[in-house]
C-alpha cells in the first residue's frame, strides 16, 4: 500500500496574477492526514477556509474557478497540477488575492519548490479512486470529450484542434507521473491573439506579457488592431504581416499546447479529492469538459461509499487456508473464509468462494439455494478476526467474539457460484481486546450485504 503524503515545510512563491495584475503571495503548508487540498484567502474578513473539490467549482472561463459563499479562488490548476502530480495528498495553501500566481505559465515553479520543502510520508494509506470500467463525458456544443478507462497507474493521452495551422491538431502523452518534471511541468499556457481583445473586454488577462503565455499570431490583423493589442499588453509592436508565436522564448516542445493541456487535465483532476488510478483520454479538452469528469467522479464517490476492493485470482494470497487454519479455531463447516488478498494498516480482503456442496443449502432453500445473511456477518466477522489476530503472537490462543452488530444491509441475494469479496475496515483503534470495525460484501463491484460491529478478542483458556 501507498502512504498518504504531505509537505516537510512549507513554501512561498509570489508573482502577478494572470487576470487581476496583482502582485499575489501565496504559501504551502504541510497539513494532516485526510485534510485535503484546501485554499484559504488570507486577505478577505475571517479569512474563509475553500475545500479544493470539482463541487465548488464555480467557473471554468480561461482557468479554474473555485468557491464557497463570496470567497473565490481562480487560476487555481496549476499549483494543484503539481501537488498532484508529484503524489502530495494534504495540503493548506494561503493565497492573498483572488487567484494564485500565474508565474512562467506553467507549473515547473510549483515543482521546484515542492521538491526543495521536501515530501514526507503519513502514517494513513492513501485512498484511490480505481476506474473499473469504462466512463465517457462529453459535450455535443464543442466536441470535447473525455474517456476514463482501467489502467495500473494514473495516465494521460491528449488530443487537441485548433483551426489554426500552427497548432491544428496536436497529441501529448504521460504514462507515469515520475515523467511530469520533464515531460509536462515546463510546458506553458497558450493563448490566440484573436482572443486577448475579448480576454481583456471581459476583464481579464490583466497580468498577461509574453513571458507568462505562449501567444499564437495565426490569422493577420490590421496593423492599428495588433499595436493597440500590444499596447494593452504593454509589450513590443509587431509586424502585423508575420505570423507565428510571438515569445521572447522559443518552444520548450514541439508539442507544447498538447502537453499543457495534459497539465491542466492533472490539476482539475485534483478536484475529485482522491489520487486516480486509470487512463484519460482527452479529445479537445479544456476546463470545462475537464470539471464534468471530475463531477461524474465526485457522484461515484458518493453512491460508492467504498470502492469494490480488486480480486485477481491469479495473485498470491496474504494468507492462504493452510495459515487460516493456524489462525482461526474455526472448521467445517463453519469456516467461511477461503483467503485472504488483502491486509493493511486499517483494512482487510478476504475470500469465500460460495459453492453448490455448502451443507447450508440443504435446507435454506432446496429449490432455491440462497446463503443465509446471518453467514454472510459470520463471515464478515472472521474476515475482521483474522485482521487481529494475524499480528498476534501464538495467534490460536485466542478468540474473537460478537459483542455487537448494527446497520445490518442485505441487498442482493447469494447464490451458488458466486464469490464474495469482504471487506472490513476498523473504525476505530484497538482498545482492551474490543475492535469495532464495519464490513461490506461485494460480488464483482455490487455491494450484497454490509454492517457494523463489535467484537472482543479473548484469550481460550
Amino acid at each position: 500500500m501507498v502512504k498518504q503524503r504531505t509537505l516537510k515545510n512549507s513554501f512561498s512563491l509570489q508573482g502577478q496574477g494572470l487576470h487581476t495584475g496583482l502582485n499575489i503571495k501565496i504559501t504551502f503548508n504541510p497539513a494532516p492526514v485526510d485534510h485535503g487540498y484546501k485554499i484559504r484567502r488570507t486577505d478577505l474578513e475571517n479569512q474563509p477556509l475553500i475545500n479544493a473539490l470539482a463541487d465548488n467549482v464555480v467557473g471554468t472561463q480561461r482557468g479554474t474557478v473555485i468557491g464557497c459563499g463570496n470567497a473565490t479562488v481562480s487560476t487555481v490548476e496549476h499549483g494543484l497540477s503539481a501537488l498532484y502530480a508529484l503524489g502530495i495528498d494534504n495540503c493548506l495553501i494561503e493565497v492573498n488575492a483572488s487567484e494564485f500566481p500565474i508565474l512562467d505559465g506553467s507549473s515547473i515553479e510549483y515543482v521546484t519548490a515542492i521538491k526543495n520543502a521536501g515530501i514526507v510520508e503519513q502514517e494513513k494509506d492513501k485512498d484511490f479512486y480505481i476506474v473499473r470500467k469504462k466512463m465517457v463525458v462529453s459535450d455535443p456544443e464543442t466536441g470535447s470529450k473525455i474517456i476514463l478507462l482501467p489502467d495500473d497507474s494514473f495516465c494521460i493521452n491528449s488530443f487537441i484542434e485548433f483551426e489554426s495551422k500552427y497548432i491544428p491538431n496536436q497529441s501529448a502523452s504521460i504514462e507515469n507521473m515520475a515523467d511530469y518534471e520533464k515531460d509536462i511541468a515546463p510546458a506553458r499556457t497558450f493563448v490566440f491573439v484573436r482572443e486577448i481583445q475579448q480576454l481583456h473586454k471581459a476583464g481579464l488577462i490583466k497580468g498577461g506579457n509574453l513571458d507568462n503565455a505562449i501567444v499564437i499570431y495565426e490569422r493577420e490583423l490590421p496593423q492599428h488592431e495588433l499595436d493597440e493589442l500590444a499596447d494593452l499588453l504593454k509589450v513590443d509592436r509587431h509586424n502585423a504581416k508575420e505570423l507565428g508565436y510571438l515569445n521572447h522564448r522559443a518552444l520548450l516542445f514541439p508539442n507544447e499546447p498538447a502537453r499543457h493541456k495534459i497539465l491542466d487535465i492533472i490539476g482539475d483532476m485534483s478536484l475529485i479529492g482522491k489520487p486516480f488510478r486509470g487512463r484519460i483520454i482527452a479529445t479537445k479538452p479544456g476546463h470545462g469538459i475537464n470539471n464534468k469528469a471530475a463531477r461524474a467522479i465526485r457522484k461515484d464517490i458518493r453512491l460508492n461509499e467504498v470502492q469494490p476492493p480488486i480480486y485477481d485470482p491469479c495473485i498470491e494470497p496474504v494468507l492462504d487456508i493452510n495459515r487460516i487454519r493456524e489462525i482461526m479455531p474455526h472448521r467445517y463447516p463453519f469456516l467461511l473464509v477461503d483467503k485472504i488478498v488483502e491486509k493493511t494498516n486499517r483494512y482487510i480482503v478476504g475470500i469465500k468462494n460460495v459453492t453448490t456442496n455448502e451443507p447450508f443449502f440443504v435446507g435454506h432453500f432446496p429449490q432455491e439455494p440462497v446463503m443465509p445473511g446471518v453467514l454472510q456477518i459470520e463471515a464478515m466477522a472472521q474476515v475482521g478476526g483474522l485482521f487481529v489476530l494475524s499480528d498476534l503472537e501464538e495467534a490460536e490462543r485466542y478468540s474473537t467474539y460478537f459483542l455487537k452488530i448494527d446497520n445490518v444491509k442485505f441487498r442482493h441475494k447469494v447464490v451458488p457460484g458466486d464469490t464474495l469479496i469482504i471487506r472490513v475496515e476498523l473504525t476505530s483503534e484497538l482498545r482492551r481486546g474490543i475492535a469495532t470495525m464495519r464490513g461490506i460484501v461485494f460480488i464483482g463491484d455490487k455491494v450484497v450485504s454490509e454492517a457494523d460491529f463489535t467484537a472482543q478478542i479473548i484469550k481460550n483458556k
